[in-house]
């Protein structure tokens, strides 16, 4: 269970607090015991910060767009319908990522040949498709450290693992890909990318089904 946190100055009365409009800046925890309280806000403010590292988990992992956007919402209702599962000694974030990644585990599939387009779909379609031949625990590791390019500490939370199998699997997945290869991916842009549009749709959309509605943004 999430302890009370202290009054933030100057917005501990209620009245006030409902004027004051949420800031895309305020940390996880505040948000979080707002999400608790029943702000449909401060849920579409969480999916949006974290909704794109949650894709790239559930699409790397999948190898499908769908199956990746049913992850996604699915990984959002369960966090939000209860948070009281969430301990505030870690970070939120590779919480959720946690969620994802075993929700997409038991969706997943062995990744087809992408079709390969016109450019620059045509190098993300190829990269992604490379990454997809990867056992998918280097995958996995890979995608977390190199294309969401976040901690090996935090990956080994999102995963359950210790950090230095996160080392020894990110090892073996530069092996596997090679030097070159490697730095493609490096470079390259919108790797397993969520769609704006998409985001928005979900950041309303799973708040409403939690029982809240949201106000569109305009």
């Amino acid at each position: 269970m999430l302890d009370p946190l202290p009054p933030v100055r100057g917005t501990d009365s209620p009245a006030r607090r409902a004027a004051t409009p949420l800031n895309e800046q305020l940390p996880d925890l505040l948000l979080i015991e707002r999400a608790r309280g029943g702000e449909p806000e401060a849920v579409g403010t969480l999916i949006r910060r974290y909704g794109r590292r949650l894709y790239r988990v559930a699409a790397s992992l999948t190898g499908d767009e769908h199956a990746a956007l049913a992850v996604l919402e699915d990984t959002f209702r369960s966090a939000f319908a209860d948070l009281s599962r969430y301990e505030p000694t870690g970070k939120f974030a590779a919480w959720l990522t946690r969620i994802a990644y075993q929700l997409a585990r038991a969706q997943r599939r062995v990744p087809g040949s992408a079709p390969v387009t016109a450019e620059p779909l045509a190098e993300r379609a190829e990269l992604e498709h490379r990454l997809g031949r990867l056992p998918e625990a280097f995958r996995t590791v890979f995608v977390l450290r190199v294309v969401e390019g976040i901690s090996g500490i935090e990956t080994a939370a999102c995963l359950g693992v210790h950090e230095t199998t996160v080392r020894t699997r990110l090892y073996r997945a530069h092996r596997r890909l090679g030097e070159a290869l490697v730095q493609r991916v490096r470079a390259a842009q919108g790797l397993y990318e969520l769609a704006e549009g998409q985001l928005a749709q979900i950041a309303q959309r799973v708040p409403a089904q939690l029982g809240a509605p949201v106000t569109p943004t305009p």
